[in-house]
């Protein structure tokens, strides 16, 4: 029988960390420089900040791209690039990052409110040509123990039968793809999620429910590419000499999952989700009904249930307490007005399907075959 995981310690491929701002304190000096806890190392190739206390933007950066290059997942507009080495995201460092002050990115140290940073691990900023592709080359950081990888790609505007390789060895479960430039006719960013399936697409940047288009050329992903396409002119993932990002996760055994459950309705005992860890980072979509956030959980912010410390993806929106959930030993259940604030309908509306993606703080099972402890 093989092992039940081969991470025993997800926080050597990813950790979330809570750190207060120092860019509007006079006294202070920059840059700043801030560890993880967990309980290894980890250096940061793809880091996602945000503002707990102020309505600062989403900032993305990642060592593909380089410290300097930031994109908002709440909005479509083009990268931005930081004008100063001294700027946001100064360095990605061996167990954790230094940050100046704001330029484009007020959440990496705006302010003196406090702020979160997400932090996944690739390959250490080294990159890859892949030629895997059919018509496409890209370039690719992959780290296929933990089933992430960075993929940057020039598009060339053919609108089927293209595919891009991502490096993993194992097939995609959710790619979340941005056209860095801006120029194409659909510049939001697209996500594809294998819960809602190839001819679907939503879009990271707004609330809306998922949409029907052929950004992927209606074509599931391998173990070594995935399609990129649009139709009538539109090709939102593939616009002629353009430049892409994009954000590629599979899932792993006790460390990473990307599924959906169904609704029921109910505002405090919704549905238990089953992962095989507990979660440190859950992300939950409403698929079905427009106007329904990203919603973003992590075991940092609020380290005890139900966990009602939620930010969305596609605002700038401070942290709220809207929504909750229950970080479990073994996965989360669905408790959308435990705290008294909203319902159920972004969460738990019956009969839909929301979906979701989530990474661990520790498996349930160790590859010895050691349970964790409750939680």
């Amino acid at each position: 029988m093989g092992k039940y995981t081969a991470i025993d310690d997800p926080s050597a491929h990813f950790q979330a960390l809570v750190y207060a701002g120092t860019g509007g304190d006079a006294g202070a000096s920059q840059p700043t420089t801030h560890t993880n806890t967990g309980n290894s190392d980890l250096q940061p190739d793809f880091i996602w900040f945000k503002d707990r206390g102020a309505s600062y933007q989403h900032y993305l950066v990642d060592s593909s791209r380089g410290r300097a290059k930031g994109l908002h997942s709440d909005d479509a507009s083009a990268e931005t690039t930081t004008g100063s080495t001294s700027y946001d995201l100064v360095s990605f460092d061996s167990d954790g990052f230094k940050v100046g002050l704001p330029s484009e990115g007020n959440s990496t140290n705006g302010g003196t409110t406090s702020k979160v940073a997400w932090q996944w691990k690739a390959n250490g900023g080294t990159t890859a040509s892949n030629t895997t592709g059919n018509g496409i080359d890209s370039v690719v950081q992959a780290n296929t123990t933990a089933g992430f990888s960075i993929v940057t790609y020039d598009g060339n505007g053919t609108q089927t039968g293209q595919t891009v390789g991502h490096g993993l060895g194992a097939v995609p479960k959710m790619i979340i793809s941005k056209d860095r430039d801006a120029t194409s006719n659909v510049p939001n960013w697209r996500v594809y999620h294998q819960a809602i399936g190839n001819t679907k697409y939503l879009t990271l940047d707004t609330a809306a429910a998922a949409g029907t288009y052929n950004d992927w050329d209606n074509t599931d992903p391998t173990s070594s590419v995935y399609s990129v396409g649009g139709a009538g002119g539109y090709t939102p993932t593939n616009t002629n000499n353009t430049e892409y990002i994009a954000y590629v996760f599979a899932d792993v055994q006790g460390f990473s999952k990307m599924g959906s459950y169904v609704g029921n309705g109910d505002a405090t005992n919704g549905p238990y989700i089953h992962l095989g860890f507990a979660p440190a980072w859950v992300m939950i979509k409403n698929s079905e009904t427009a106007n329904r956030p990203w919603y973003m959980f992590d075991n940092k912010r609020r380290a005890f249930n139900p966990n009602g410390s939620m930010l969305e993806a596609d605002t700038s929106d401070a942290e709220a307490t809207d929504q909750a959930i229950d970080m479990l030993s073994n996965g989360f259940k669905v408790r959308p007005d435990a705290l008294g604030s909203f319902g159920t309908s972004s969460l738990n509306h019956s009969g839909q399907k929301m979906v979701y993606a989530a990474f661990a703080e520790n498996p349930f099972v160790t590859s010895g075959g050691i349970p964790t402890t409750a939680r």
